[in-house]
């Protein structure tokens, strides 16, 4: 009969000796270890990665998407003013002024030039890159219009009026719709770029707060089995995760309110002022084309009762953005002063429209697009002057205060990953210290 020995040595022996030398308090603290060190590297990769898409979404904030939407507003008011200017060089029946001529001339020029950096901006997937390639196809056949329109004018051809209302309707019914497409479809992009940067990390902030109630649990454990109070590489550790988790969650907060002012008061407003500038170039156009249809249609009278309406009537564009910039003095006074200039312009509008519906059509012309103070064209010229204005200030506060939100975290990314690292190197150091202690 074999021996107890004999049997303590037999085949099963190894395993029982891996087993207990695999449960020995060192292996058991370097197994924790590693564990913790991995959590520690797992928290700093994910905090990286959050941080990161939130900040290049930030970036396509300040550098592509605001600027792209307003730029496609940019491009709907060029637009809109060249068919406004076109009509007015034509209804100054073939005396058309070289300060006319010029504007008409930019206009064209500026559609073209922000139409050509918008396509070189946008790639093959992008959402407004149809509209950009239609626009650029039709923008040269329109200004091909109106130049025969002008030129039929001016050898006393009744078919340049049909011409000039021809390329208007293209404009209006077709360039100015796909113009408004680009337009909402890049203010999309940007509201989603708005999501994403100011939407905070929970993943990230949750994996940390997990990280330090280990550290912490561990340290308890370390006093418990060792009666020591004090590990300095575990409280090297858990300050590192501490002042990891800190600066996310405060710079990320930081960060997500300075976006969400810079649109409060700085990209919404803006939008609404383009808006009520876009409408108010739809009501001068309506009137213009009025007076070149001489009596042939009622659409264009139609046009300006709607559109002027969505302007300045209840709920309309002026109403709101007054709204929007209600907590900005600088902004508000200009708001104020182009609704003001809103009401001299529908007097003035009435003025003319009555000139024009008792016979006196050179009464009505003078009215709508002389250039003396008392003029339909004053009025228009305040308004708009008074909302770009506003939409420059606008502009200016969003790009301080997107600059700022973005400027929050920019060194959280890689401060986050040296802070964990240095965490992970803490717990190993400090737990093989006291594996050294079994020695």
């Amino acid at each position: 009969m074999p021996s107890q020995r004999g049997r303590q040595d037999g085949p099963g022996a190894g395993s029982g000796l891996t087993a207990r030398l695999t449960a020995t308090p060192p292996r058991r603290l370097q197994t924790g270890a590693a564990l913790l060190a991995l959590l520690a590297l797992l928290f700093g990769v994910l905090t990286v990665w959050q941080v990161s898409s939130r900040s290049a979404a930030a970036d396509n904030v300040v550098n592509h998407s605001q600027p792209l939407s307003n730029d496609a507003a940019q491009i709907f008011r060029s637009l809109a003013d060249a068919d406004t200017t076109a009509a007015t060089g034509f209804l100054q029946a073939g005396q058309e002024t070289a300060a006319v001529r010029a504007q008409y001339t930019d206009d064209i020029a500026t559609a073209s030039q922000l139409l050509t950096k918008a396509a070189a901006q946008s790639g093959s997937g992008d959402p407004g890159q149809q509209w950009i390639t239609k626009l650029n196809a039709e923008l040269p056949v329109y200004a091909g219009l109106v130049e025969t329109a002008k030129a039929d004018d001016r050898q006393g051809i009744p078919l340049g009026g049909a011409y000039l209302r021809y390329a208007s309707g293209q404009m209006q019914n077709q360039m100015l719709t796909e113009a408004q497409n680009l337009y909402q479809a890049e203010t999309a992009r940007l509201n989603s770029d708005y999501a994403d940067a100011r939407s905070l990390p929970w993943a990230a902030v949750g994996l940390g707060v997990i990280l330090l109630v280990v550290l912490v649990r561990a340290q308890i454990r370390l006093f418990r089995s060792t009666n020591r109070v004090f590990n300095l590489g575990m409280m090297f550790a858990t300050a590192c995760a501490t002042v990891a988790l800190l600066w996310l969650a405060v710079g990320q907060t930081l960060s997500s309110s300075y976006l969400a002012d810079s649109d409060a008061k700085g990209a919404a407003p803006l939008q609404m002022l383009n808006q009520a500038e876009i409408e108010a170039l739809k009501c001068r156009a309506a009137e213009n084309l009025n007076l070149v249809a001489r009596g042939s249609t009622t659409a264009y009278e139609k046009a300006w009762d709607t559109d002027s309406v969505k302007l300045a009537g209840p709920g309309g564009y002026l109403a709101q953005a007054q709204s929007k910039t209600s907590g900005d003095a600088t902004a508000q006074q200009a708001v104020i002063a182009a609704v003001a200039s809103f009401h001299s312009w529908q007097s003035r509008h009435d003025t003319a429209h009555g000139a024009n519906q008792s016979g006196d059509y050179d009464a009505a012309v003078s009215d709508t697009i002389g250039s003396g103070g008392g003029t339909v064209n004053a009025a228009f010229t305040s308004l708009k002057g008074s909302l770009d204005t506003a939409a420059a200030h606008e502009q200016s506060q969003f790009t301080n205060l997107a600059d700022s939100g973005r400027s929050a975290t920019s060194l959280l990314a890689p401060g986050s990953g040296v802070l964990t690292v240095l965490a992970a190197a803490g717990v190993v150091m400090g737990v093989n210290r006291r594996v050294a202690e079994y020695r």
